[in-house]
């Protein structure tokens, strides 16, 4: 059975190179006959594809020790839902997801590109089928997860129990699914510069795509902070490592690359920045994955320590960044134009945006490249850590998260930003009021924190009041107001919740930050302990027995104010014996969108060492993340993202008005 999974990865090489060449041969020669193979090859292969990964799974799932694979990452006493996502929590298995899904987005332009131009469709699967034929070479030679052995272990050797989480089932599929959706957009762009021909409906084919990685990629980097969080047991969120950075890099990329479809859809405007974007974007997905699998950076996101593998990677890394950014040398000045706006207009406040997006990606580029550069030049190893990135990316981001609410309610090709100021009165004053209030309570001791609050209240209540004036509330009758707002497009309600996601992320951070506070001790049994109010007490610690590790588990009640129990809160370290390794799991007593966070150490003669974190608001930093993804979902069900759908017939009083405001 392992056999035919290798055998069915040589397939989908062979199906991607007929994808890669018959396709965009044809295109060139208008051959209807051979652009038509692309839809059938491209399905064969995801097929194939997914069949491979199939029969690994099984092969996880059964403990099939004789696949070198298996036995160095998985164990008998495992629990079945640890086998299966063990299938990625490794190198080889996780490329395998990688292509899969790779091949998977490709199958969907086969399935759903039929309102393609023909040679357009063409050449976006034969660019997309080349990437596969290079990274199912780098499988293949590099990290086949069929190799057998002989003879076959008896037991495995466990996965690394710090994966051994229900985090590790959802963040690398999310994570991948944004990385490698990026390469759609990426196929687009070198289809639209080998064809020489680029316009508004390109960026409408363009966006949707874009939108799907950008909500998968937003929900991968939410969920691996959080896995990080509370698995991790330091009660960080974000610690500006390399790996977190390669993840991050096309986030904000690709956050520009959808603001600037949008000016191109509208007014076939940027198309330069916009096809930049998209390659820049891709190959910032393609660094992260050089920098986790080549061997030059120690994290604990990190799969491969192979030089070898690396050196594969960077060749792949040369010839599609290389490539198409040669391309684009080369067809950029044949591009025109588009439409003309003035400064103060949508389009310009777009452009500002994405000016502040690309320039905080080359701070974060910098940052994370710099150290492996002078270490490779000088031999010497530097550290570039918080303290940079707090001093060069957080100045950027505050004078454009101060702008978001501007964006959406100036209007396109000429906006008046006096008219937009006034509307957005009231959302500057609940700011202000929130800033002073803020630093009333904290006797003015922290500006940076009454910024923040004030900063995160504008983002909100900004995004709210986009769509009050888009519904003319206040303008007109409340009924007609209501009609108008659930007749506004979903993509005006997608943006507004985007924004406003953004907005509960800044107050998250500056809460947990700002307002959090911290206690290292020792407690025995019946102990009590206090900290920002919170009184916590130490109940007892007792063995368990898990399914394949040893557990120490504490017992800590938070108490009200007459002593009665709160809430109960269970934090443990675990052993694992085969891997010979602890890994400490946090108690988290949630409290409205506050954590009370508990670790424990290890016991001494004076007692259990305990590690408490209040941390106010920190909910907010995933909640935000979560309602941007909803937003971008939104958008996405949007018709007009839909290519080829026909128009809905206007509805008397509330599609018009609709309309005007999109």
């Amino acid at each position: 059975m392992v056999e035919i999974g290798h055998f069915a990865l040589v397939l989908a090489l062979a199906l991607g190179l007929v994808q890669m060449t018959v396709p965009l041969i044809g295109a060139r020669l208008r051959d209807e006959r051979m652009m038509a193979v692309a839809g059938p090859v491209t399905l064969a292969g995801f097929a194939f594809t997914a069949l491979s990964f199939a029969i690994l799974t099984m092969a996880y799932a059964q403990s099939d020790f004789s696949l070198q694979n298996v036995w160095e990452n998985s164990h008998s006493l495992k629990p079945v839902l640890y086998k299966v996502t063990g299938v990625w929590g490794n190198h080889e298995g996780s490329m395998l997801l990688w292509v899969l899904i790779l091949a998977f987005f490709g199958a969907l332009v086969a399935i759903f590109g039929n309102n393609l131009p023909t040679t357009l469709r063409a050449t976006v699967l034969a660019v997309q089928g080349s990437i596969g034929v290079a990274f199912f070479l780098f499988i293949l030679i590099t990290s086949n997860p069929f190799t057998r052995l002989s003879p076959a272990p008896i037991e495995g050797r466990d996965l690394n129990p710090i994966l051994q989480d229900i985090g590790l089932a959802i963040h690398p599929p999310l994570l991948y699914l944004g990385y490698v959706g990026f390469s759609i957009s990426f196929a687009f762009s070198v289809a639209a510069l080998i064809e020489g021909r680029i316009d508004a409906a390109w960026a409408r084919w363009v966006r949707p795509w874009t939108l799907v990685a950008w909500v998968f990629l937003t929900g991968g980097i939410a969920m691996g902070s959080y896995w990080a969080y509370y698995e991790l047991g330091w009660g960080g969120f974000w610690f500006w490592d390399p790996v977190e950075n390669a993840s991050f890099m096309p986030w904000l990329a690709g956050t520009a690359l959808l603001h600037s479809a949008i000016v191109m859809e509208k007014r076939s405007a940027l198309k330069i920045w916009t096809l930049l974007l998209a390659i820049l974007t891709f190959s910032l997905s393609l660094l992260g994955t050089f920098l986790v699998r080549s061997g030059v950076l120690t994290s604990v996101h990190a799969f491969a320590t192979d030089p070898s593998r690396g050196v594969f990677i960077l060749c792949i890394l040369m010839l599609f960044i290389g490539g198409s950014l040669a391309l684009f040398a080369l067809r950029a000045s044949s591009l025109t134009q588009g439409g003309l706006f003035q400064p103060i207009s949508r389009e310009g406040a777009l452009v500002l945006n994405n000016l502040f997006l690309t320039t905080a990606t080359a701070t974060v580029f910098i940052g994370t490249l710099y150290p492996l550069l002078i270490e490779a030049i000088s031999g010497d190893k530097i550290s570039v850590g918080p303290p940079f990135f707090n001093l060069t990316f957080i100045p950027l981001m505050a004078p454009l998260l101060l702008l978001v609410p501007f964006g959406p309610l100036l209007a396109w090709k000429r906006g008046d930003v006096m008219a937009v100021a006034q509307r957005l009165m009231f959302a500057f004053a609940a700011a202000l009021v929130a800033a002073l209030v803020t630093a009333f309570l904290i006797d003015g001791s922290s500006a940076i924190a009454a910024f923040g609050v004030g900063l995160g209240i504008w983002l909100v209540i900004g995004s709210l009041t986009d769509l009050a004036v888009k519904a003319g509330l206040g303008n007109v009758k409340l009924p007609v107001a209501w009609r108008r707002f659930i007749g506004l497009p979903r993509s005006v309600f997608g943006t507004a919740l985007a924004h406003l996601g953004l907005g509960l992320t800044v107050l998250g951070l500056v809460g947990a930050i700002c307002f959090g506070a911290e206690s290292v001790l020792t407690m025995k049994p019946g102990q009590i302990t206090e900290l920002s109010g919170k009184r916590v007490r130490f109940d007892n610690v007792a063995p368990v027995q898990g399914p394949n590790y040893n557990d120490e588990r504490a017992h800590f009640s938070l108490l009200g104010p007459a002593g009665q129990v709160r809430r109960e809160i269970w934090s443990s370290r675990r052993f694992y014996p085969v891997r010979q390794m602890n890994t400490t799991e946090a108690g988290i007593a949630m409290l409205g969108f506050s954590q009370l966070y508990v670790s424990i150490g290890e016991t001494t003669d004076s007692g259990l060492v305990v590690r408490l974190w209040w941390k106010p608001l920190v909910t907010l930093i995933w909640g935000g993340g979560l309602v941007m993804m909803a937003g971008g979902t939104l958008s996405l069900l949007d018709r007009r993202l839909r290519v080829g759908a026909p128009a809905r017939r206007s509805r008397k009083g509330a599609a018009k008005p609709a309309a005007e405001v999109a």
